[in-house]
């Protein structure tokens, strides 16, 4: 609101200045009143198409495949060099945090979500943001496009790490959990709402647990009024406001019919797709698997380990190591030649391999084990578990003793968030010469 970026030669440049809320005409007034008779209090069109978007929250989440009872942590910087992704005070603080984030949060029961502003993808090139972020996606970090689907990462956050920049204020407003990574006080005008809020705001340690921090801010968590107040003084409003406005100054009657604006679209399906080798850690009860993975070795898990890693790895030396390997196909895919070609092809290829699992659906795998067979194993859709997670409880409990009937039998495999059954059914046994493929 400084008369630089609003006046030329002493005059207002603009026919219309819109503001969300009348605290920004008091401080427009003080700042640079010349321009205060060109305002235009319209209220915040984004703010309202997410909080008619509230409805699809969960629509949201299955579209990057967040499942019921994981967490989906949002990480949002904004463009300036103080920013969570800047060059300035807060230098690598986000990309050095992604590495922790995998190590630190299990696989099944968070997901990670970079929701960075359109400047930093446009200074930078898509080319070198995805580069930067390479070992991040590959243990699994949804990069959010940053003009179509931001709100909607926001809608289906549980908990955001930002810094000064709108998401993290539009997400209190929302009531979503936020975390300050980066403040950046200096660059606010310490009059604005949003200079309140990042004073008052949780602060990131990015030197503690990062898991126990996101743990505690979810536990005491209070949605604070600020923010809801001021982001909009006309929630749901803002499309009529406009259209007013801009009628107003083209000197013609509004049409009659409502002035309304675009949903939020459901963006593609993304779901996770972890090519980073994982680390589980399993503790094996009768037919109860308790089970974590993360990019590290589980640093609270308790149990026996393994190495459990997608074909499509980087290194192909973890597959050398790996007791699990996985993929995901359709059951017919003739590259592959289906599951119990595939099957036997990996464990042939890799003898250190002791189970091979092809993923056909969001909670279905056929699974290869060595001396037992090709199996599938099934969670059904109300369990909500990555078949990848069955092959390793499957692996687990099998190298703990775990006996397979001929009629199969049904694993209770337990995350963080809950127990799931999973359902094991032998489809062919081993051949007699005890050889790896079917």
């Amino acid at each position: 609101m400084a008369p630089d970026w609003l006046l030329e030669d002493g005059k207002p440049f603009v026919d219309a200045l819109v503001l969300s809320h009348p605290e920004q005409l008091v401080r427009l007034r003080r700042a640079c009143p010349e321009a205060a008779e060109a305002a235009v209090l319209a209220g915040d069109p984004c703010y309202d198409r997410m909080l008619a978007g509230r409805p699809y929250r969960q629509r949201f989440r299955r579209a990057w495949g967040v499942r019921r009872g994981q967490r989906l942590v949002v990480l949002n910087s904004t463009w300036n060099p103080e920013g969570f992704f800047g060059s300035g005070g807060s230098e690598d603080l986000l990309p050095s945090l992604l590495p922790r984030l995998a190590a630190e949060l299990p696989a099944d029961d968070y997901r990670v979500a970079a929701v960075l502003h359109p400047n930093i993808w446009h200074g930078h090139g898509p080319g070198q943001i995805r580069a930067w972020l390479d070992r991040a996606r590959r243990n699994g970090l949804i990069l959010v496009d940053p003009v179509t689907a931001w709100r909607q990462a926001i809608l289906a956050a549980d908990v955001v790490i930002g810094d000064f920049g709108a998401v993290s204020y539009y997400s209190a407003a929302l009531g979503i959990p936020v975390l300050l990574a980066a403040a950046g006080q200096e660059r606010l005008d310490p009059e604005a709402p949003l200079a309140d809020f990042v004073r008052t705001a949780p602060r990131l340690n990015p030197h503690a647990s990062l898991r126990a921090q996101l743990e505690h801010v979810l536990a005491t968590h209070r949605p604070c009024p600020g923010p809801a107040e001021f982001v909009s003084s006309a929630p749901g409003g803002s499309a009529a406001l406009l259209r007013r406005s801009f009628y107003r100054l083209l000197g013609l009657d509004e049409p009659s019919a409502p002035a309304l604006l675009e949903p939020l679209a459901t963006p593609p399906y993304e779901p996770p797709r972890r090519t980073a080798p994982l680390h589980v850690r399993a503790r094996v009860r009768g037919q109860r698997v308790d089970i974590e993975r993360s990019a590290e070795h589980p640093y609270a898990a308790r149990g026996e380990s393994h190495l459990a890693v997608h074909e499509e790895t980087r290194d192909p030396g973890d597959l050398a190591l790996a007791d699990v390997i996985v993929r995901e196909g359709a059951p017919d895919d003739p590259r592959l030649g289906g599951p119990a070609v595939w099957a036997a092809e990996v464990l042939e290829r890799y003898p250190q391999c002791a189970v091979a699992a092809y993923i056909t659906g969001p909670d279905t795998c056929t699974a290869y084990a060595r001396r037992h067979g090709l199996l599938q194993l099934s969670a059904g859709t109300e369990a909500d578990i990555d078949p990848a997670a069955h092959a390793s409880a499957l692996h687990s409990w099998l190298d703990a003793g775990g006996s397979l009937p001929p009629e199969g039998t049904t694993l209770r495999v337990r995350t963080a968030h809950g127990t799931h059954p999973v359902v094991v059914r032998l489809l062919s046994a081993p051949p007699r010469s005890g050889a790896a493929g079917p």
